[in-house]
């Protein structure tokens, strides 16, 4: 199938109130731009310079989703035009995504990375710390950045339960902050469990474009 009919295929499956970000990492513009066509305007990057790379290239109305693992100095970068940063894992970055936005004149849109696996591979602050940054008068001298959810990433596993338990730990630590309506977890493999837990937000690559060319 092709890109178009992929897309128009899990379109067709997603709540009104799920997002599709597609995820174009490693892909070539082209591939993007058949996917833009189509209607797709929510594009999701892992690696700060091949992000910078495609907004210059690529038209401006693109909402462009870090979804990658951001360092501190690495935010500057993208600040100017990041319309929505997933992965912030400490009040660290938080404080950086605000001196950065502020430079540039903006609020820089985020969500709370949380950790709901045990592997190492994976970034993520528990659900205490995530509740010390929320709770925390600091957090409301960072004007220049507005929370907006909750990003996650489930176990690498066949197993349906675990990844299901998972997913649903984050929605139920959600309900404490409703204000924070924005739920991004799920990929291709696993976005219907995560549709059925709750989620607000899918990252679907392979699904769209199909196997990645080539890794970083």
């Amino acid at each position: 199938m092709s890109i178009v009919g992929n897309l128009l295929q899990i379109r067709s499956t997603l709540p009104t109130q799920v997002t599709l970000i597609a995820v174009s990492k490693t892909k070539p513009n082209e591939l993007i731009l058949e996917a833009y066509a189509s209607g797709q305007k929510d594009f999701g990057e892992n690696y700060v310079q091949e992000l910078c790379d495609k907004y210059e290239q690529l038209p401006k109305d693109i909402r462009w989703h870090f979804i990658g693992h951001l360092q501190s100095n690495k935010v500057k970068n993208i600040a100017p035009f990041v319309y929505l940063i997933h992965g912030v894992d400490s009040f660290k970055l938080l404080k950086e995504i605000n001196k950065e936005a502020k430079k540039n004149n903006r609020t820089i849109n985020c969500l709370l990375q949380l950790f709901i696996t045990n592997e190492k591979t994976k970034f993520g602050l528990s659900f205490e710390e995530a509740d010390a940054i929320l709770t925390s008068d600091e957090l409301k001298q960072l004007t220049n950045v507005s929370i907006k959810g909750f990003m996650a990433m489930a176990s690498n596993t066949d197993n349906e339960d675990q990844i299901r338990s998972e997913f649903r730990s984050v929605k139920t630590f959600a309900t404490k902050y409703p204000q924070l309506s924005v739920l991004s977890y799920g990929m291709s493999s696993d976005r219907n469990i995560a549709i059925e837990e709750g989620s607000t937000m899918i990252r679907v690559g392979s699904s769209i474009f199909g196997e990645r060319n080539y890794t970083k």
